[in-house]
Parts: C-alpha cells; structure tokens; sequence
C-alpha cells in the first residue's frame, strides 16, 4: 500500500512539474506576437527608404498559401497567407527583408516567421500575398534579390549565475 502511495505521488509531481515547464500552449501567445510583429514591420516599412541593407544576395523563391493558412508557424503565430511574411531556413526568425523580383522591379518587406522551405534549390517561401504583389504567384518561383534590413536583438543569455 505505501508504495502504490509513493508512486502515485511521483506520478503527480511529474505531471506538475510538466505543466510548470512545458511551453504554453495558449493560441493568445502567437496573437500577441503576431500583433507586435506586424506593428514593428508597419513601422519598418514606413521608414524603408531609409534603411541600407545590412545583406544583399540573390536566391529563388516561391510561396505558400492555402494548405498552411491557419497553421502554426515556426514563431507560434497563425500563418495568414495574406500577411507579409516569409519563411527562410537559417534567418533569425523576426528578422526583416525586402524581396524585389528584378524582372519587373516589384518589391515588398516581410517579416521572417517560419522555417523553410524544404525544397533543394530553393531559399525562400513567401505568403500567397507576396507572390502575388511580386507578380509570380502563376508561374510558383522566382529568382529575386533579398535585402535583410533588420535581424532582432538577441535574448540576453547573462542568466548563468
């Protein structure tokens, strides 16, 4: 009998102990940062004339639409395939571009907040909006010009006491 106590009491500290540590699964997290996000792009994109590009280099890129909408992306946040956002493999995630197709010198800012894509040869993947405002969302790819304008802070890791 005093055992089946102890493990039951094991079994219950293990399961607080996975309530207090585990992430939150709150859908008003990725809201909310989704919210500051789009605020910060706003902002960026009104002063875009005045940002030099810390980066410049060429890649190909194609988009994502309707099978992702309403997914989780890789920030926490709800995909909206009309937003202007982007997915990149290794760009922080928050990061800031500017895509311009140099076919026909269409341009958009977007923000970095999901990973991908998963194809060979291919660097980026925007929303449905942004192929479209580029003018390639028939053909699926394009060759363009990233322009990173901003990567977030880093988290302070000063913690280790």
């Amino acid at each position: 009998m005093t055992t089946k106590i102890v493990v039951l009491m094991e079994t219950a500290l293990i399961g607080l102990a996975m309530l207090i540590f585990s992430p939150s699964a709150n859908p008003t997290v990725g809201a909310t940062t989704a919210k500051l996000a789009s605020r910060e792009l706003s902002m960026v994109t009104k002063s875009s004339h005045e940002l030099k590009p810390i980066a410049t280099w060429e890649c190909t890129t194609s988009w994502y639409g309707e099978d992702f909408d309403g997914q989780p992306t890789a920030t926490g946040e709800t995909y909206d395939m009309y937003g202007q956002t982007a997915a990149h493999p290794t760009l922080p995630l928050g990061s800031i571009v500017r895509v311009v197709n140099p076919e026909n010198h269409r341009s958009q800012i977007v923000r970095i907040n999901d990973r991908g894509p998963y194809i060979e040869g291919r660097e980026l993947d925007v929303s449905y909006a942004v192929a479209r405002k580029l003018g390639f969302e028939e053909r699926g790819t394009a060759k363009v010009r990233l322009e990173l304008l901003r990567v977030p802070p880093r988290p302070n890791q000063d913690h280790h006491n």
